[in-house]
């Protein structure tokens, strides 16, 4: 039952993180796109919160419940899916570490243009291209990870 349990908890948190990450994602450039700087300030606050309440909690649970899942199976690192869902784990985190900071810079550069009724400076628009690369990087690696997780190849 304990298995079934940390099983669920972590196909839970793994859905609160990819849907976090892919919705606020989808928020943040369709208000990018719009160039409307309330749309933009607004979409960046709302971000910045989301990564605090879902996404950094989901990120700090996923390896800490994967370990206990290892624990209850008996499965090692030495499993090459496990060993290759981890490193693309810490590749999509070290993608998504500097994004956490040009999201909390982005939003102060909208914050600052909307209140002094001023256009987005060209360092959000640098952020924003940084922030679309590594997104880019981060998205097709928790794909796999997915993948890895669910068909658990040789």
């Amino acid at each position: 039952m304990l298995y079934l349990c940390v099983k669920w908890l972590h196909i839970l948190s793994s859905t609160v993180l990819f849907g976090t990450g892919i919705g606020t994602a989808f928020f943040m450039l369709m208000a990018n796109l719009s160039k409307d700087i309330r749309a933009i300030a607004f979409a960046t606050r709302a971000v910045v919160v989301a990564d605090w309440c879902f996404t950094t909690p989901a990120v700090i649970f996923q390896p800490l419940s994967g370990l206990m899942l290892m624990n209850l199976t008996g499965v090692t690192l030495e499993t090459g899916w496990l060993a290759a869902a981890l490193a693309l784990y810490v590749f999509a985190g070290a993608c998504w570490l500097p994004v956490v900071w040009m999201q909390i810079r982005m939003k102060r550069l909208a914050a600052e243009a909307l209140l002094g009724g001023t256009d987005l400076p060209p360092a959000y628009w640098r952020l924003n291209t940084w922030w679309i690369i590594l997104g880019s990087l981060a998205f097709p690696a928790v794909v796999a990870i997915f993948w890895l997780m669910v068909f658990r190849p040789g």
